[in-house]
C-alpha cells in the first residue's frame, strides 16, 4: 500500500530477533551461522542478535561482542544486522554500540534503560549520547514490561529531532502510543509483538522484529509483503493463521524459553536457556507441541 517514506525504509518488512545458540554452556558458533543462513534463504530483511530473544542479560560482555561480530561475519552483507546494544548504564551502552558500529553492524537496537528507572529527561539524554557517539542508525526499543519504564511518546518525538535516531521497536502494546509517534515523526516504527504486526502496519508501521520468524519467517514476511501490496485479505488471513503461534511462543513462558523449545522440537536445537531461565515444563511443552501441530509444523 502507498505510504509516506520513513527514516529507515531499508529496515521495513521482516526482521527476526534470533536466539543465541549454546552448546556445553558456550556460544555455539556453528548453529549461529546456520540460523543466519536460514534467515537469508527465507528472504528476511534483517537479523537482530543479542536482544531479549538472544538472552543478552546472561551473556558475558565478551560473549555479547563475540555474537555481534560472528553474526556480522556470517551475514556477509547478505542480510542487514541490527544487534542489541542496550544497557542500564549509558557508558556501557555507548561502548557496546561503538563496538557494533566498528564491527560493521547496519544499525543498533537499544532497549530503554532498565532497573534504575530514569526520568524521561534521563532517557532522552541516554539516547542522545548514543546517537552522538556512532554513525549507524539507532532503533529505540520500548518494552516497559521488561524495563520498568515506558519511553513516553513525547520523549520519542523529542528524540526524532536527532538524526541518529531512526527507528522504534514498539513493544508497549499501545496503538495510541504508536499512533502518536507515527503522526508526529517520520521514524520507522516496527512491531515488537508478532500479534500486533498487522494492526501496526495499518496505522503506518513498517514491519516487525519477530520471534516467530525464527521458525516461520516465510509466513511473517508474506504478511508484511501482502500488506505492502495492498492485499489486505491475504494479510488478514496470515495474521489469523499466525496469531495462536505467536501468542503461545510469547505467552507460555518468558521469551525465549518457548521459541528455543519449539526449535528443538522442529529439529533445529539451539541448546537450553541459561539460568535464571529454565526449560519449558512438561505440560507446557505438550501444549507447545499441540500448537506446532495445529500450525502444520509437527505431525
Amino acid at each position: 500500500m502507498a505510504t509516506r517514506p520513513t527514516r529507515a525504509e531499508a529496515f521495513a518488512g521482516l526482521s527476526v530477533a534470533i536466539v543465541t545458540p549454546f552448546k556445553d554452556g558456550a556460544v555455539d558458533s556453528a548453529r549461529l551461522k546456520e540460523q543466519i543462513d536460514f534467515q537469508v534463504r527465507a528472504g528476511t530483511t534483517c537479523i537482530c542478535p543479542v536482544g531479549t530473544t538472544g538472552e543478552s542479560p546472561t551473556l558475558t560482555h565478551d560473549e555479547h561482542e563475540r555474537v555481534i561480530a560472528e553474526s556480522i561475519a556470517a551475514a556477509a552483507g547478505r542480510i542487514l544486522v541490527m544487534p542489541g546494544t542496550g544497557s542500564n548504564s549509558t557508558a556501557e551502552a555507548v561502548r557496546l554500540t561503538k563496538f557494533a558500529a566498528k564491527a560493521g553492524a547496519n544499525a543498533a537496537l537499544v532497549v530503554g534503560p532498565y532497573y534504575n528507572r530514569p526520568t524521561q529527561q534521563g532517557i532522552y539524554e541516554h539516547f542522545k549520547a548514543l546517537a552522538e557517539a556512532v554513525d549507524i542508525p539507532i532503533c529505540v526499543y520500548n518494552i516497559p514490561a521488561r524495563t520498568g519504564r515506558n519511553i513516553e511518546p513525547e520523549t520519542i518525538i523529542r528524540l526524532a529531532d536527532l538524526p541518529g535516531i531512526a527507528m522504534v521497536k514498539e513493544a508497549t502494546g499501545s496503538m495510541d502510543q504508536a499512533s502518536q509517534i507515527l503522526a508526529a515523526t517520520d521514524l520507522t516504527v516496527l512491531s515488537g509483538d508478532d500479534s500486533m504486526t498487522l494492526p501496526l502496519l495499518s496505522i503506518g508501521g513498517r514491519g516487525v522484529i519477530s520471534v516467530v520468524g525464527n521458525i516461520v519467517p516465510a509466513d511473517m514476511k508474506a504478511l508484511c509483503d501482502a500488506f505492502d501490496a495492498g492485499d489486505l485479505a491475504k494479510a488478514r488471513a496470515l495474521h489469523h493463521k499466525l496469531f495462536a503461534l505467536g501468542r503461545d511462543l510469547l505467552g507460555l513462558a518468558s521469551n525465549p524459553i518457548p521459541i528455543k523449545a519449539a526449535m528443538a522440537m522442529l529439529g533445529r536445537d539451539t541448546g537450553d536457556v541459561r539460568l535464571p531461565l529454565v526449560s519449558l515444563e512438561p505440560p507446557l511443552a505438550d501444549k507447545l507441541r499441540q500448537v506446532l501441530a495445529a500450525y502444520g509444523l509437527l505431525k
